[in-house]
C-alpha cells in the first residue's frame, strides 16, 4: 500500500487519514493519539471563546509534539424571528416537564455568540500549522492573515458549487463531505437546495472540476471504503464516527452503545437540536421537535436554545434527549483507544490486495 502523496507531504503526515472534528466529542487525548500514530488529529473549536480555544490547543500541545489541525465555524450569525425562538422556548419547557428534565428559559437580548474572527490571533500567535473549517468560507482578511503565517488551509464542501468556491478562496484542499457523513453538514449556499450528494459521487466529480486535493468524508468506517475513495483519486479521508465509542471520547455511555447496536438505516438528517441541518441517531427529541410542527430557529439559536437541556441529559446519561450524531456507516463502533482504532483503520487497508 503506498500511503505517500500530495497532500500527505503537505499536512506532514505518515498516512492521508483524518480524525474528523467534532465538538462535544473529540477531545484533545483524541487528537493528540491519532498525531501521534501517524494521522492528522483536528481539534474543534468551532463557536468556542478564544480563551477556551487556547487552553485546548495548549492541552493537545501538552500531549503531543506532533502538527495537528484546528477546526474553525465560518458562518455568520442570522436574522431570526423572536416569535418563532420564544415558540420554541415554551415548547421546550413542556417537553422537559413531561420527561422529567431541566430547562432553563434564555432572554434572547443577553444571547453570546464567538465568531471565527475572534479566534484567528489565537491560531497565530500559538502557531497553528493547518487549519480546517465547515459553515461557509472565512473573509478575505482572515485568509490573508493565514496565508502570511503559512497556515495550510482545508475546507468543507458538500457540493460541486461549494468545491469552486473554495478553491477560488485559495485553499489548499477540500474536503467533499457526503450525505452519509455523520454531524452538521457543511452546506453554505443559500441558493441551491441542501446537497445530498454521496461520497463516492462527490469525490470524483469534485476531482473533475477543481485543481485541488479532495479529502473524502462520509461513509468511511474500514480498509475497504478507505482504498475506495483513495482509488476514486481523494488523496486523503476523514473519519468521524468509527473515534465517537473510542475510550479518549466525550460521549456519553448510552450514546457509544446506540453506535455499537446502529444499523445503517438508523440515522436521519434534522435541524431540531441546533438548526443547522445534522445527521444523527434517530431519537425522542428529534421526533417530538419535528412533530411539533414549529418553525425551528436557525442556527446558531436553536442550538443555544437546546444546549442546556442537553447538556443536563448527558450528566444524566439519557441518549433520548440528546443529539446523537453519527454517519451511516456507523454499526459495530469499538469501544477502544483512538490510537487502536487508527491502527486498525491502516492494518486493515494494508492487509487488501492491491487490485
Amino acid at each position: 500500500m503506498e500511503w505517500k502523496n500530495e497532500l500527505a507531504a503537505l499536512l506532514k503526515i505518515t498516512y492521508p487519514v483524518i480524525q474528523a472534528p467534532m465538538l462535544g466529542v473529540t477531545t484533545p487525548e483524541m487528537v493528540a493519539a491519532v498525531a501521534e500514530r501517524g494521522g492528522l488529529g483536528s481539534l474543534p473549536v468551532g463557536g468556542l471563546s478564544p480563551d477556551r480555544t487556547r487552553e485546548l490547543i495548549r492541552k493537545t500541545r501538552s500531549l503531543t509534539e506532533k502538527p495537528f489541525a484546528v477546526n474553525l465555524f465560518t458562518n455568520e450569525v442570522p436574522e431570526y424571528n423572536r416569535e418563532e425562538a420564544e415558540a420554541m422556548q415554551d415548547f421546550l419547557v413542556k417537553f422537559s416537564e413531561e420527561n422529567q428534565l431541566v430547562f432553563e428559559r434564555q432572554s434572547l437580548d443577553t444571547l453570546r455568540f464567538y465568531s471565527y474572527r475572534e479566534q484567528v490571533e489565537v491560531l497565530t500567535a500559538e502557531n497553528i500549522p493547518m487549519v480546517s473549517f465547515t459553515f461557509g468560507i472565512p473573509d478575505d482578511e482572515s485568509i490573508a492573515v493565514f496565508k502570511q503565517h503559512g497556515i495550510t488551509l482545508i475546507g468543507t464542501a458538500t457540493s460541486v458549487r461549494e468545491a469552486v468556491m473554495l478553491e477560488k478562496a485559495e485553499v489548499d484542499a477540500v474536503v467533499a463531505q457526503g450525505i452519509e457523513a455523520g454531524g452538521h453538514r457543511g452546506s453554505f449556499l443559500d441558493d441551491e437546495p441542501l446537497p445530498q450528494v454521496g461520497t463516492f459521487v462527490l469525490v470524483p466529480e469534485m476531482i473533475n472540476r477543481i485543481g485541488k486535493p479532495v479529502i473524502a468524508a462520509g461513509g468511511i468506517k474500514d480498509g475497504i471504503t478507505i482504498k475506495a475513495a483513495l482509488q476514486l483519486g481523494a488523496q486523503a479521508v476523514q473519519i468521524g464516527t468509527a473515534f465517537i465509542t473510542s475510550h479518549e471520547s466525550l460521549a456519553i455511555p448510552s450514546y457509544k452503545t446506540a453506535l455499537q447496536r446502529a444499523q445503517v438505516t438508523d440515522s436521519a438528517v434534522t435541524r431540531a437540536f441546533s438548526g443547522r441541518w445534522a445527521r444523527g441517531l434517530r431519537n425522542q427529541f428529534m421526533d417530538a421537535i419535528e412533530e411539533s410542527g414549529l418553525n425551528i430557529p436557525p442556527y446558531p439559536i436553536q442550538n443555544v436554545l437546546t444546549a442546556g437541556l442537553r447538556s443536563k441529559a448527558q450528566q444524566a446519561d439519557r441518549k433520548e434527549f440528546t443529539n446523537l450524531w453519527a454517519g451511516q456507516a456507523s454499526a459495530g463502533g469499538e469501544i477502544h483507544s483512538s490510537a487502536e482504532i487508527f491502527a486498525r483503520l491502516i492494518a486493515e487497508t494494508e492487509a487488501l490486495p492491491l487490485y
